[in-house]
């Protein structure tokens, strides 16, 4: 039976356009990340910029991280937070972000402006102006259960409540890192997307960075804001005479429905974080298409969730960032493998940049970690930190020795 004409005509065409797909040549692989993440410090003048931006060239880096919200303040003109203390000296022209993405760009190296999300303050040193978060919406800071009940009563807006707070938190300054910005008081989430959209709005980066998104432990936060919008969420659902019925069985203490529902409070928590990285990625979307959304991460995935509350396999999983940093900072070579592992698989789909701990180890240890990223298949490294690196012991030979050794083609 002869079959029909637009039978043989479909056959014809697919034909062609298998043979036209094996013919096209394959595309070119992305070129390997080589990255440094560069802290503030380095931004404060321009002189530290240019040598900055010089190194990075001269050690065959492509792309630099620059520190442009530290403690919650503006290494940039113009922006919703206070201009950084470090900047005092310098004329309000100047403007670090600006001048590293003019010099970088014309070196063809790429700039992504790296901003801690949750972390405002060192409970050591805090902000001079009352401009400052800490300041304006100290209701907004994390607590911990340790002292919940204690600032529940007190008047977020008096001193004796950030007094409190500071105190408590110098206290366990060995796990403690300072002051965080709770990302569950909706205000509070809304100014934190608030701030990375005007640098995504503002500046030509080719991506924003995250850091310490993430809560301090999952000892936090309890304080009354958070502990409300928990209470509020468990009720949501309820008709009128459940509400009085829960609300009767917890009682008054705010305190008293973590307890009650633990699982539902974890749970609670994850997904104000995870509802924040997503209007983040939504944000900077919305006003840089093309830039690159990646998070530093605990590179133990469980380890993440369960101490942290950070679930970024989940992040990952579902495209809320594009690139994983997973802080392998381990020096010794097999803890580096594991950590490096066990990020890479959890990624997923997911680019992953090996954050090394260069800060810590010999020119020729970052050398071989370098090497052992590419064979676990990390799509690119980032160094830290190129402010460690460059300073006494180790000076400029540093770059030069890991960048002749891993980078030379």
């Amino acid at each position: 039976m002869r079959r029909p004409v637009a039978v043989l005509l479909a056959g014809l065409l697919a034909a062609v356009f298998l043979a036209t797909l094996a013919a096209a040549p394959p595309k070119p692989p992305e070129p390997e990340v080589r990255a440094l993440w560069v802290k503030s410090a380095s931004l404060t003048s321009p002189a530290a910029v240019a040598a900055m931006v010089k190194s990075a060239k001269a050690g065959g880096f492509n792309t630099l991280l620059v520190q442009v919200r530290a403690r919650g303040d503006a290494f940039f003109t113009g922006g919703l937070e206070p201009r950084a203390e470090a900047l005092a000296a310098q004329p309000d022209s100047f403007d670090p972000l600006a001048e590293t993405i003019r010099l970088a760009h014309a070196r063809g190296i790429r700039v992504h402006a790296w901003m801690d999300i949750a972390l405002v303050s060192s409970a050591t040193w805090l902000p001079a102006s009352r401009a400052h978060v800490i300041y304006r919406h100290p209701e907004w800071l994390m607590v911990p259960r340790a002292i919940a009940r204690e600032m529940s009563v007190l008047d977020p807006q008096s001193q004796l409540y950030l007094d409190k707070l500071t105190r408590w938190t110098k206290a366990q300054g060995a796990n403690v890192e300072g002051l965080f910005v709770s990302p569950i008081p909706a205000d509070a989430a809304d100014a934190t997307v608030a701030v990375v959209a005007d640098v995504a709005a503002r500046y030509a980066v080719d991506g924003i960075h995250l850091d310490y998104v993430r809560y301090p432990s999952d000892e936090f936060d309890y304080s009354r804001a958070a502990l409300e919008a928990f209470r509020d969420d468990v009720l949501s659902g309820l008709d009128e005479p459940a509400r009085r019925q829960r609300e009767q069985a917890v009682g008054p203490d705010l305190t008293a429905w973590p307890e009650a529902l633990p699982d539902r409070w974890r749970a609670f928590r994850i997904a104000r974080l995870t509802d924040l990285v997503a209007r983040i990625r939504a944000s900077v979307k919305a006003r840089r298409k093309g830039a690159i959304l990646s998070a530093a991460v605990v590179p133990d995935p469980a380890e993440a969730e369960s101490r942290r509350l950070q679930p970024w396999g989940e992040w990952a999983q579902r495209g809320l960032l594009d690139v994983v940093c997973p802080m392998a900072y381990a020096a010794d070579r097999d803890a580096f493998t594991g950590q490096l592992s066990q990020a890479t698989k959890a990624a997923g789909p997911q680019a992953v940049w090996a954050g090394i701990g260069a800060y810590r180890l010999s020119s020729s240890e970052t050398v071989e970690n370098i090497r052992l990223a590419r064979r676990l298949g990390a799509a690119g490294v980032v160094l830290f930190s190129y402010d460690a690196l460059v300073s006494p012991p180790r000076g400029l030979e540093y770059l030069d020795r890991v960048s002749r050794a891993a980078f030379a083609q």
